[in-house]
């Protein structure tokens, strides 16, 4: 597999909370992931609530907004999509993100993915583990820990693996 061409798409559904975009966009721009926002959204994208918690990395951010999810798979496919819930039947570490142009969705922070996605994608559809009594993970936190384990799988592609104690 050529690492060189190992991409990672970060794809929120319908995103309503302003600052948890803004985390993720930082997130994409620390790790060369692309971020597909799926209309409608919570806010304006120009937002200073977005912009402040991306801070100044957004020059780094690869972003693309669709005008609903038809719009986007036109545009990407569904290849290597995949689903995360926490209503999924395995969790994360069972996704085999080693393929070329893996894609994460996500769906909006009230309601999460819908039921005709969950249905559609169900051998796609993965969880992070948590205590029965916890409903779900901060969307941000979701996104974060999802990218940096397909990364890892696909040998973190392009990214410093050592900082400046190593010399």
């Amino acid at each position: 597999m050529n690492r060189d061409k190992i991409m990672l798409n970060i794809v929120l559904l319908e995103p309503e909370i302003p600052h948890n975009t803004g985390a993720i966009a930082r997130t994409c721009a620390a790790c060369g992931a692309r971020l597909h926002l799926i209309k409608p959204l919570g806010f304006d994208i120009s937002d200073k609530m977005v912009k402040r918690c991306g801070l100044d990395y957004w020059w780094l951010v690869d972003i693309t907004v669709y005008e609903n999810f038809e719009d986007y798979l036109e545009k990407n496919g569904d290849e290597n999509l995949w689903l995360a819930t926490t209503k999924a039947p395995r969790d994360y570490t069972q996704a085999d993100f080693s393929a070329e142009n893996v894609s994460i969705m996500l769906g909006k922070e009230t309601a999460g993915l819908p039921e005709y996605l969950r249905e559609r994608y169900r051998e796609h559809c993965i969880r992070i583990p948590m205590v029965s009594q916890a409903r779900s993970l901060n969307l941000s936190n979701s996104a974060a820990i999802l990218a940096y384990e397909a990364l890892r799988q696909q040998g973190f592609p392009g990214l410093l693996g050592t900082g400046s104690m190593a010399e």
